[in-house]
């Protein structure tokens, strides 16, 4: 049976393209994703993470299952922000981006993400407090005019008073779009815990359904094919399994490896093969003077 492995019918003739010198690849955006976990109300059972299915109308990923994420704001770098956690020149080392500038605009996307696609805020009046309730008119209307860009994430936690709580993520990955995809994303993958007193809600335009499910039940959706999913999505899933609690997860978080994962594609005699280093699972073989498919 095929898995739930998302691969669009356009990439044989892309990346035929991209190895014939007609494709420009396009520069990646830089992201950030957050897999929200939550510990189980009963003894014994295993954290679960919180997933959108976006909707089959996106022009990318459409039916996907995937974590809130999205696209950093330059905006987030050009002036300091209330700040709890490791120092930026920590976070930028970590990340590896040249700047602590830079670190804190990824972090501030995971951060704004989150809250706009799922309700969760951990961000909170001191360092060592998160909000207890983002519900109400004020805050849906600063939640909107971050969707709509209209107000960047440094300036709603300098407005609010609020700090912004770096130590309640860990950077856990890095995969960048490949690059025979026309939008591309170089996008670090966090982990958090759902603070206490938060709840999440399907927030976003862009999915149709929001689970909470355990990280082992997700990627055997996924294998028995009933479960769409991109490859960094199944990766970052099967890595969680071994995590009894969301702290314990979080805790892992500083020595999980950080080196950018890239699709590679090339031609092996009359194949295309489609692969991403340190992730066999996901190889493609692709016959050469074929068209596109559906998901493999």
């Amino acid at each position: 049976m095929s898995n739930g492995q998302w691969y669009p019918p356009e990439w044989p003739d892309r990346i035929r393209a991209l190895a014939a010198g007609e494709l420009t690849a396009a520069t990646p955006r830089r992201a950030a994703t957050v897999m929200l976990l939550r510990d189980p109300a009963d003894a014994g059972g295993l954290p679960t993470v919180h997933m959108l299915r976006r909707r089959a109308s996106m022009a990318f990923a459409g039916g996907a299952y995937a974590y809130p994420g999205g696209g950093v704001d330059p905006r987030d770098d050009d002036r300091l922000v209330g700040w709890a956690g490791p120092a930026l020149e920590s976070w930028a080392e970590r990340l590896g981006v040249g700047t602590a500038a830079e670190a804190q605009a990824v972090v501030c996307a995971a951060v704004r993400e989150t809250y706009e696609e799922a309700g969760v805020l951990l961000a909170g009046p001191t360092a060592d407090t998160v909000v207890g309730d983002t519900t109400g008119a004020d805050w849906e209307a600063d939640r909107e005019a971050l969707i709509a860009r209209e107000l960047s994430f440094a300036e709603f936690l300098d407005r609010r008073g609020l700090v912004l709580r770096s130590d309640l993520l860990g950077a856990w990955a890095r995969w960048i779009t490949p690059e025979f995809e026309p939008r591309r994303y170089d996008t670090w993958f966090f982990v958090a815990a759902l603070p206490e007193g938060q709840r999440t809600r399907n927030a976003s335009t862009e999915a149709d359904r929001t689970v909470w499910i355990a990280p082992a039940d997700a990627a055997d959706g996924y294998d028995r094919g009933e479960l769409l999913m991109m490859p960094p999505t199944v990766s970052t899933l099967r890595q969680l399994r071994p995590y009894a609690t969301a702290a314990e997860a979080l805790k892992a978080a500083s020595s999980q490896d950080l080196t950018p994962v890239l699709a590679q594609a090339r031609l092996d005699g009359d194949e295309l093969v489609l692969s991403w280093p340190g992730h066999d699972e996901f190889t493609k073989h692709i016959p050469a003077g074929g068209a596109g498919g559906e998901v493999l």
